[in-house]
């Protein structure tokens, strides 16, 4: 089940609602958050009726190890070691094995039989999650929740589920204990989740059919291929963003405060604010619980640029298994390590419109990267992408494509900038919001009514 299906807006989000605001909310919210946990359960089975045993044992691992860690401090260390170990592995057994298998088989020439294994939805997102409880307890950044409701109830929140932000622990443990409801609060949660609908259903989804449509074709010309890498970085932020825009309005709608997860990442002036603003919490996870302990930048420069491969590495690898996501990775951590040695000095000389063309640029190949898996596909796009071996610079295929969705375009150009969010502050935008997302709710339903097409790109994660 997904946000943005009709099944979940007009069925189980009201039922949810419902059931969450009629129930008590016992001491420290004991009983609503048993109800979120056990709701959060439904709503993940529904769509993996199997691997939500997977989600409970991650639940009850995390929540056994953090007890044990906090009760035997001499033995921390060493639990604390058990429990990541546990984690990585279920990790790796159901989203890598067939990778590795297969590098195996290619590397000695072997034959061993590819493990065919489904991948469980959002097992990325909730294994990160529940890893960090345990180690903010090991190093004493969050207290010990002994509810295993409310622990599970944090864990596997719907809300943030299967597509994020990763929330940690001490960020809402005093929110698991008490939070505030109130209409303004519940208001703007509609608000927040009508913004993250518009960007997934009118947006992410039509732009989404644009670069299908030309990824599909055979040879096309440079402009065509640039005009489907654009429609696919469109894509790819305005589904991640709305996805997050509509689970920090549903945490709202629960009395939820949940951390931002993008911030205008195309306005960025270089890919080290492009990576400040894009996905936050998992640069913030990957700061905290990778880089940070690895050393960071405390010895010397040469570790601090090893600690950033390492880093940037496993950013890729997290992203889905396949090469081309590590290559992804590695893209960045390069150019992430020049800016650090030179680039950023440029770059705050020069004007702020080239700076940002150079991010715009960077960024956009790098969506090429991560979005062809097979890299024969990937090199041969690349090279019509810059004008080496292409049928011609234009073709028809581009003429049509940009004549029947320009306005789409330079639309989401817009929304890609803060414009949207100044208008808010006006006093007009108070009066004739209501009307707007009216029409949105109207026009993104007609659109899940009609067609088909809605993919969700978080299930590689």
């Amino acid at each position: 089940m997904v946000f943005s299906s009709l099944l979940f807006m007009f069925i189980f989000l009201p039922v949810s609602l419902l059931l969450y605001y009629i129930c008590p909310p016992g001491k420290n919210f004991r009983i609503r958050n048993a109800l979120l946990f056990f709701i959060s359960m439904v709503f993940y089975a529904w769509g993996e009726p199997v691997y939500f045993i997977l989600m409970l044992f991650a639940v009850f691992i995390n929540y056994i190890f953090a007890i044990l860690i906090y009760k035997y401090e001499h033995k921390a260390k060493l639990l604390l070691a058990i429990s990541i170990i546990i984690n990585l592995s279920m990790l790796a057994f159901f989203k890598y094995s067939a990778f590795f298998v297969s590098n195996l088989n290619i590397i000695f020439g072997i034959s061993i039989p590819v493990p065919n294994i489904v991948l469980p939805v959002g097992i990325s997102f909730y294994t990160f999650q529940s890893m960090s409880y345990t180690i903010d307890v090991y190093r004493k950044d969050a207290p010990l929740q002994k509810n295993f409701l409310s622990f599970g109830a944090y864990v596997a929140l719907f809300p943030q589920l299967i597509a994020g932000p990763i929330v940690r622990y001490k960020s809402v443990a005093d929110q698991l204990i008490y939070r505030q409801h109130n209409i303004d609060k519940f208001s703007a949660g509609i608000m927040r989740f009508t913004q993250g609908f518009a960007k997934k259903v009118l947006i992410a989804n039509n732009v989404g059919l644009i670069w299908d449509e030309v990824f599909i074709g055979n040879n096309i010309s440079t402009m065509t291929a640039w005009l489907g890498i654009i429609a696919f970085s469109l894509q790819i932020y305005f589904d991640f963003s709305g996805y997050s825009d509509m689970a920090i309005g549903l945490g709202r709608m629960f009395g939820f405060e949940f951390c931002e997860n993008f911030d205008y990442p195309y306005i960025s002036k270089s890919i080290t604010e492009f990576w400040r603003r894009w996905h936050i919490s998992l640069g913030t996870w990957f700061k905290e619980y990778v880089y940070i302990p690895l050393g960071g930048n405390r010895k010397g420069k040469i570790r601090t640029y090893f600690n950033l491969m390492i880093v940037w590495f496993l950013t890729g690898l997290w992203h889905g298994a396949g090469w081309n996501f590590i290559l992804w990775g590695v893209y960045f951590g390069i150019l992430l390590i020049f800016e650090k040695l030179f680039l950023l000095r440029i770059l705050r000389k020069i004007p702020p419109l080239f700076a940002h063309i150079y991010s715009i640029f960077i960024v956009v190949v790098s969506w090429a990267f991560f979005a062809i898996e097979d890299f024969t596909q990937m090199k041969n796009f690349l090279m019509t992408m810059f004008g080496i071996n292409t049928i011609s610079f234009i073709d028809s295929k581009f003429i049509f494509l940009f004549q029947n969705n320009w306005v789409l375009f330079i639309m989401s150009a817009i929304l890609c900038t803060p414009v949207i969010k100044k208008l808010k502050s006006k006093k007009i935008f108070a009066k004739i919001s209501p009307v707007i997302f009216m029409i949105i709710w109207i026009t993104g339903t007609a659109f899940l009514v009609s067609d088909s097409y809605n993919p969700f790109l978080y299930f590689k994660f």
